[in-house]
């Protein structure tokens, strides 16, 4: 056998095995604490592909597969986003369209070119002085307020009191804007039980000040909040609407804001749910269907409001309104009042 020969062969041969053996590796990567506040934001791609828009007929989201590990890099990453007043949406680690809307939204913020590309001068302005992961003790408050799980019926909904946090983990992960797996994967073998230390996402304070104006971006899917000098100061991932249920168009006004409101369900006004064809009024909660905040536009039956499932945002259609993630619908409220434009574009 030649030599070129045999390092062909040797090649075909090695090359899979070695592809399977980095695969193996990526699997067993274990994401810490550690490794998130030690990460190296240098080693994010510069840009990330663009993702296919969400099928608005199914609700499905027809973006590719993420990685099978989360990325801590990426995690450290959208936590300094967050703490920035650019949302990358639920803390996951992973990747993707709403962690590169949210660096676009952060270059404005600080006067860069806004290409959405992670180079080293958004590196450098992102603020790491502080660590990105802190610890949290579970609270007897936090483990009295579970409720049984949430059902999916509108009509098994309404007959509740409350529609709170079926599981401590879920609770816990929405208070530090995290994805629960990610907090579980933080916390192995954690019981989340009550005086139980936890790792969680040191996301830092929540935004202040007053927003002047909002603009509700149905193509980029982003709501943006500006002040009165008309300086971008907050920006969320959003679901806006869908094609058969779509947003409005031009531009409405605040109307009211409502924290944990209940739900009217209609369905000769908006949609059936399965076979409920009466009108429901469903209990307030973070597990209702417009989540733990509703601010209220004087456009009849839209508003901008929460969500059961933060993961999802910008992922599924969403019933004509403004859908966020319940801690940024919260974050939001507190810096709106009554009279405040929201201009629909895109």
């Amino acid at each position: 056998m030649r030599i070129h020969e045999f390092l062909v062969l040797f090649l075909l041969v090695m090359l899979p095995m070695a592809a399977v053996l980095a695969q193996d590796a990526r699997a067993e990567t274990v994401i810490t604490a550690d490794s998130i506040n030690a990460a190296d934001l240098s080693t994010v791609p510069a840009e990330f592909p663009p993702l296919p828009p969400p099928d608005d007929d199914t609700g499905s989201d027809t973006s590719s597969s993420p990685p099978a590990v989360p990325d801590p890099a990426i995690a450290k990453l959208q936590i300094l986003l967050d703490r920035a007043g650019a949302s990358p949406g639920v803390i996951d680690g992973f990747d993707g369209d709403n962690v590169r809307k949210a660096v676009a939204a952060f270059e404005t913020m600080r006067g860069f070119a806004a290409d959405g590309v992670i180079d080293a001068e958004v590196i450098a302005a992102l603020d790491v002085s502080t660590p990105m992961i802190g610890g949290y003790v579970v609270t007897a408050e936090d483990v009295a307020a579970i409720v049984p799980e949430i059902p999916t019926d509108y009509a098994e909904m309404a007959a509740r009191e409350f529609l709170g946090y079926a599981r401590v983990t879920e609770l816990v992960a929405e208070r530090f804007h995290m994805d629960e797996d990610l907090l579980v994967a933080l916390n192995p073998g954690a019981q989340f039980a009550e005086g139980e230390q936890v790792a969680v996402a040191a996301y830092g304070p929540n935004l202040s000040g007053k927003v002047a104006r909002l603009e509700a971006d149905k193509a980029a899917r982003q709501l943006r909040a500006y002040d009165a000098n008309d300086v971008l100061i907050a920006a969320y991932p959003a679901t806006i609407g869908s094609e058969a249920n779509p947003s409005p168009s031009g531009t409405h006004v605040v109307a009211a804001v409502a924290p944990m409101p209940n739900y009217t369900y209609d369905p000769d006004v908006n949609f059936q749910q399965g076979e409920n064809t009466d009108t429901l009024i469903i209990p307030p909660g973070p597990n209702g269907p417009v989540g733990s905040m509703w601010i209220d536009l004087t456009e009849p039956t839209f508003g901008i409001h929460g969500t059961p499932e933060p993961s999802r945002i910008d992922k599924t259609a969403s019933h004509g309104c403004v859908r966020l993630t319940n801690w940024d619908a919260e974050e939001l409220a507190a810096m709106v009042e009554p009279g405040v434009p929201v201009a629909f574009i895109g």
